[in-house]
């Protein structure tokens, strides 16, 4: 199947515009600067290269950052066979932060609790929730942001992340648990909390 033609300078704009976005999703999984520029620009590089095999069957930028997500998959790999891959245990978020959240019941305390999100599939669409998305991964703190990173955006099983950072399966989904609710928490205050504001205008 050939690809939809694309302008070249349209797409090469289009991917500069892509560059800080890009960067900052590889600093959240590298370790060091130049790692995280060096995968942009060879992710930025094989998206122009490979214009012919976007179809258009999902958004472009969706289409750079799986380029990008292979990209950092290889790198883990190396860092791995050559044992450079280290987690900071004293990095972890505290858990008396995620009990006070719950009553000894079990549930919600009340201003805890989740708010109601409305549309997702709206939610996803819009441009300023992952600009605010991008926001509360970059403040949230290097571990659960790149556990949370592996899991849900670049779509790794949880044995093969636990694999990699030489953690338990009960750690991993404690981690993972945590950055969700601090994620939660942040896109509430963010996002959410304007999108009510807007509406009642």
């Amino acid at each position: 199947m050939h690809g939809k033609p694309v302008d070249s300078i349209n797409l090469s704009q289009r991917l500069e515009a892509l560059r800080p976005r890009l960067l900052a999703f590889a600093r959240l999984q590298l370790r060091f600067d130049d790692q995280a520029e060096d995968a942009v620009q060879e992710a930025l590089l094989a998206a122009f290269n490979k214009l012919d095999s976007f179809d258009g069957r999902s958004q472009f930028e969706t289409w750079v950052f799986g380029i990008l997500r292979f990209k950092i998959l290889d790198i883990f790999r190396s860092q791995k066979k050559r044992g450079n891959w280290l987690l900071d245990e004293a990095a972890w978020p505290s858990e008396e932060e995620l009990d006070r959240q719950f009553k000894n019941s079990g549930f919600w305390e009340s201003e805890a609790r989740p708010q109601t999100w409305g549309d997702p599939e709206a939610a996803l669409a819009s441009s300023h929730f992952w600009r605010v998305f991008d926001a509360c991964m970059i403040h949230l703190p290097d571990v659960p942001a790149r556990v949370f990173s592996l899991r849900e955006l670049m779509e790794m099983e949880i044995c093969d992340i636990c694999e990699l950072l030489g953690i338990s399966e009960n750690n991993c989904s404690v981690i993972l648990y945590r950055a969700r609710m601090k994620l939660r928490q942040c896109l509430e205050k963010g996002w959410l909390s304007e999108e009510v504001s807007n509406a009642d205008l």
